[in-house]
C-alpha cells in the first residue's frame, strides 16, 4: 500500500487552494448593463488531485483511491448592488484504485468517501446595495467560524454545500451579524447516495464581535429540522458562546493563545429521543516566530448513554482526529485531550512557507469514562509558485474499546487559476 501511494505521487495532476469565501466573489468593478455584468465577470479554474490509501483492521482489502476534482466558477461583475456565482464540479477517478466511495458498491474495501460527480456546486443571487449588508438566496458554500457546527467539508473532494437564504450585517463596528434559512444540505456523498441530500427547515444564527482587546467573541443558534425520517435523530437545537484570543508577552514575537467554547443541545422536531448534551471546548498554547505548540480538551457530551451531542452540518475531518472515527458522537459521548505542534518556516528562500504539522489524540467516553483510542496525525503542506500546492499527510488510529485500528495517507497536489 505504501509502494502504491508513493508510486502515484509521480502522476501528473492538478487541485486547486481553498476557495475563497462568498463575500470576496463582489470584489469587480460595477457593471452598467446586463451584458456588461456578464461578459465582465471573472472566471476562476481550479484542479486538486488526490491519493488516498487507507488500511484499516476487520478489511481484507486495502483501499487506494486516485481522483480529480476540477472546478469552474464564474462570478458576474456587480449591477445596481447585484451579483451571481456559478459553480460547478467534477470528481473522477484516475489511475485506477479500489475503494468505496459509498455509492460504488465496492464494500469489501474500506470508505474514501469521494464518490464520482458532476455536477452544480454553487448557484447563488448575491444584493449588497444595503450598506454594510448582504443578502443572498440559492445554493451557497459557506462556512461559520471555526466550522465546528457548520462548514463545507472542504477537505473531501465534493463540497457540503447550502440551498438557502440569509443575511449578513456589520453595520456595528466589528460586530458581524448572520442569520440564515437552510432547506436543504447538499452533502458530499452526491445525489447518488440516499443520504446526498438532507431536506430540511433550519435556522443559524451567529454573532461575532472583534472589538475587545484580548480576543473575539461569537455567540450562536443552530436549529436543525430534518424530514427525512431515517434522519430524525439529528433533529437538535444548539446555543452556544465562544471566545478566543491572542496576547503578547513581552517585548518579542512569543504570543498566548487560548480558546474557550460551551455550547449545549437538546431534541428538536421530530427527534424521537428527549435528551440535553454540553459541549465543551478548551485549549491554551503558544506562539514564537513560525512556532505553535497548543494543548486542549474537547468533550462532546453524553446524556447518561441515551443521547450524545451530534454536530451533522460540521466540517468533521477537521475534529478529533483526521482517520475519520469520530464523524457522529458515540451514544456515550466523546472527550479528546489533544496536543499539537506546528511550524511554518519563515524567511526568504525556496522553504518559505513549508509547514509541518503534528497532532497527538486520547480519546475517551463521557460517560462511563472508558478509553476508546489514540491518534497520531502529521502533515506536510506548502503552497508555491503563487497558484499551486502540495500535501503529505498521514493518520494512525491506534483503537482501544472503540472502531478498529486504522492507517491512512494522503497525497494531494493542487493549482489555481
Amino acid at each position: 500500500m505504501r509502494n502504491i501511494l508513493l508510486t502515484s505521487i509521480a502522476v501528473l495532476a492538478l487541485g486547486n487552494i481553498a476557495t475563497p469565501a462568498f463575500a470576496e466573489d463582489s470584489k469587480t468593478s460595477e457593471a452598467t448593463t446586463l451584458a456588461e455584468a456578464i461578459t465582465k465577470g471573472k472566471a476562476k479554474l481550479t484542479f486538486r488531485y488526490r491519493a488516498e490509501a487507507v488500511e484499516q483492521d476487520g478489511f481484507a482489502n486495502d483501499a487506494f483511491a486516485s481522483t480529480l476534482r476540477t472546478r469552474l466558477k464564474y462570478t458576474t461583475a456587480p449591477l445596481n448592488g447585484f451579483f451571481g456565482v456559478l459553480e460547478f464540479d467534477n470528481v473522477a477517478n484516475i489511475g485506477g484504485g479500489n475503494f468505496n466511495s459509498t455509492v460504488n458498491g465496492n464494500t469489501a474495501y474500506p470508505v474514501v468517501a469521494d464518490p464520482q460527480i458532476t455536477e452544480v456546486n454553487q448557484a447563488y443571487l448575491a444584493y449588497t446595495g444595503i450598506e454594510k449588508t448582504t443578502l443572498l438566496a440559492g445554493r451557497v458554500a459557506h462556512n461559520i467560524g471555526n466550522q465546528r457546527f457548520v462548514g463545507t467539508v472542504g477537505w473531501r473532494q465534493n463540497d457540503q454545500t447550502w440551498d438557502m437564504a440569509a443575511m449578513i450585517n456589520s453595520s456595528i463596528p466589528d460586530l458581524t451579524l448572520t442569520g440564515a434559512y437552510v432547506w436543504n444540505v447538499n452533502r458530499i456523498f452526491g445525489n447518488d447516495h440516499p443520504f446526498g441530500d438532507l431536506d430540511t427547515n433550519s435556522f443559524i444564527f451567529d454573532a461575532r464581535y472583534s472589538g475587545l482587546p484580548f480576543g473575539n467573541l461569537a455567540a450562536y443558534a443552530l436549529v436543525i429540522d430534518l424530514n427525512d425520517p431515517a434522519v430524525y435523530g439529528l433533529s437538535s437545537k444548539t446555543y452556544g458562546v465562544r471566545f478566543d484570543g491572542k496576547h503578547k508577552v513581552g517585548a518579542g514575537d512569543a504570543s498566548f493563545i487560548y480558546e474557550a467554547e460551551y455550547a449545549i443541545q437538546s431534541d428538536n422536531a421530530d427527534n424521537p429521543t428527549s435528551f440535553s448534551a454540553d459541549y465543551l471546548h478548551l485549549s491554551a498554547g503558544f506562539v514564537v516566530g513560525g512556532l505553535t505548540a497548543k494543548v486542549g480538551f474537547e468533550q462532546l457530551g453524553s446524556d447518561n448513554g441515551i443521547a450524545s451531542f451530534q454536530t451533522p452540518l460540521a466540517t468533521l475531518h477537521k475534529f478529533n482526529g483526521w482517520a475519520d472515527k469520530f464523524l457522529g458522537t458515540p451514544a456515550n459521548g466523546l472527550e479528546d485531550l489533544y496536543f499539537s505542534v506546528s511550524y511554518k518556516v519563515q524567511g526568504d528562500g525556496a522553504m518559505k512557507g513549508l509547514k509541518f504539522d503534528a497532532i497527538y489524540h486520547d480519546f475517551s467516553a463521557d460517560f462511563g469514562g472508558g478509553s476508546y483510542g489514540t491518534e497520531l496525525d502529521l502533515q506536510i503542506s506548502k503552497k508555491f509558485m503563487k497558484h499551486y500546492s502540495f500535501g503529505l499527510k498521514y493518520a494512525n488510529y491506534q483503537a482501544d474499546g472503540f472502531g478498529s485500528d486504522t492507517q491512512k495517507y494522503w497525497f494531494s497536489l493542487g493549482a489555481a487559476f
